[in-house]
């Protein structure tokens, strides 16, 4: 029966077992929110956590997209009522209230985007609306070096040192953040300069020798001489692209087939190649152009000044987290010094291609990721290169 003293304490049981339930969960939530740290770290935490979120939004230079994404988490950080984004010639961004000052905002920064110091200007106002709400206004420039290429706008009731402050900071870090910018734009910018560069190298040289290897079987051999003009195309097609700065190894390896036939060609039997491939590095992303060339130095400054028949081993293996590739030849080597002096740039027109895709591992990947060289005169060179084979933002 419902009314029993039996079903009665079976309920009371049954609460009293809740209620501690809610409060263990409680407590747990408390405690867990006290393990974040006092409340001077959990407010650093913030600021920190915003700056991060809004950085990323500037990478992309000062754009509007990026700017109103920013400006959201910038109007947190500063405690103000409304933030504006600019350049020097409109408003990016606008987050908060008082929009219909925004009009305006231009006019109010001009003498901060002319002389670059920071203004407070005092009961901002706009006359078609006397009766929204005034605000002041600090307006600070966002330079570029010597230039001022924006400024930021923080709206508040009263504008106190500390916004003020405050204002000039955020402006400097948009600043920083832009300059990241440009410096990815110019990494960006080097390295498509570099792949020219290698472009400019290969030009010259291999289809002159390319484009007589392939005329000497016109008459002797014309169905060598198609095949040969059907490889030519494929590998001037794949080395003069225009899209992309990273590759895969399997890739890389199809373009160094088509470049060892059309060189095989000239040589003959002089150039014997061998291969030993670890199907699961096929997939791994490169640096577009990084292992042809370190094939092409082998036959140009191996095996080519050597007398006789020469051999080149291309190995890729898989090493845990890294992708191994190495290219060794037996020709006649150098000289460790004068290899130094070329991958520190000291010596022009001479392995270019060495020098080439050094920079260009290392500007990707880090100096760590520089090609390693063993060589000597006379005893060949064995050269490697280590590349991750897990990185994001980087497709072929």
């Amino acid at each position: 029966m419902p009314d029993s003293p039996l079903f009665t304490a079976a309920a009371i049981a049954v609460i009293a077992l809740a209620v501690a339930v809610v409060v263990g969960v409680g407590l747990k939530v408390i405690r867990s929110f006290r393990d974040l740290g006092t409340d001077a770290e959990r407010a650093t935490y913030n600021t920190l956590h915003a700056a991060s979120r809004a950085g990323q939004h500037l990478r992309g230079g000062l754009q509007p997209a990026g700017a109103a994404k920013a400006s959201r988490q910038l109007r947190v950080l500063l405690g103000c009522d409304a933030l504006a984004i600019t350049d020097t010639n409109a408003v990016l961004a606008w987050d908060g209230g008082g929009e219909e000052l925004r009009s305006s905002l231009m006019g109010l920064a001009a003498e901060v985007l002319a002389t670059g110091r920071t203004a407070v200007v005092p009961h901002v106002g706009h006359p078609g609306n006397q009766s929204g709400p005034a605000f002041s206004a600090v307006i600070a420039p966002i330079r570029a070096g010597s230039r001022v290429v924006g400024s930021v706008a923080a709206l508040a009731p009263a504008a106190g040192a500390g916004l003020v402050r405050a204002t000039s900071e955020v402006a400097d870090w948009i600043a920083a953040q832009l300059e990241l910018a440009e410096l990815e734009a110019s990494r960006t910018q080097l390295m498509e300069a570099e792949v020219r560069a290698l472009r400019a190298q290969i030009s010259p040289h291999f289809i002159y020798n390319s484009l007589n290897a392939i005329a000497s079987f016109i008459n002797t051999d014309p169905a060598r001489a198609r095949e040969l003009v059907v490889e030519f195309a494929d590998f001037t097609r794949y080395s003069f692209r225009r899209h992309g700065d990273f590759t895969t190894v399997a890739e890389e390896l199809r373009c160094i087939d088509r470049y060892l036939l059309l060189e095989r060609a000239r040589f003959g039997e002089r150039v014997q190649v061998s291969l030993r491939i670890a199907p699961e590095v096929l997939s791994t992303v490169i640096p577009f152009l990084s292992l042809q060339p370190l094939v092409e130095n082998a036959v140009r400054h191996g095996l080519e000044a050597k007398e006789g028949p020469g051999h080149i081993t291309i190995c890729a293996n898989d090493s845990g987290a890294f992708a191994e590739v190495t290219i060794e030849d037996d020709g006649v080597g150098m000289d460790p010094e004068h290899l130094r002096s070329v991958l520190a740039g000291h010596t022009d027109g001479d392995h270019v291609g060495l020098r080439n895709v050094d920079a260009r591992l290392r500007q990707v990947y880090g100096d760590e990721h520089g090609l390693v060289i063993d060589t000597a005169p006379g005893e060949g060179t064995l050269i490697t290169l280590r590349v991750p084979k897990s990185q994001p933002g980087h497709d072929a």
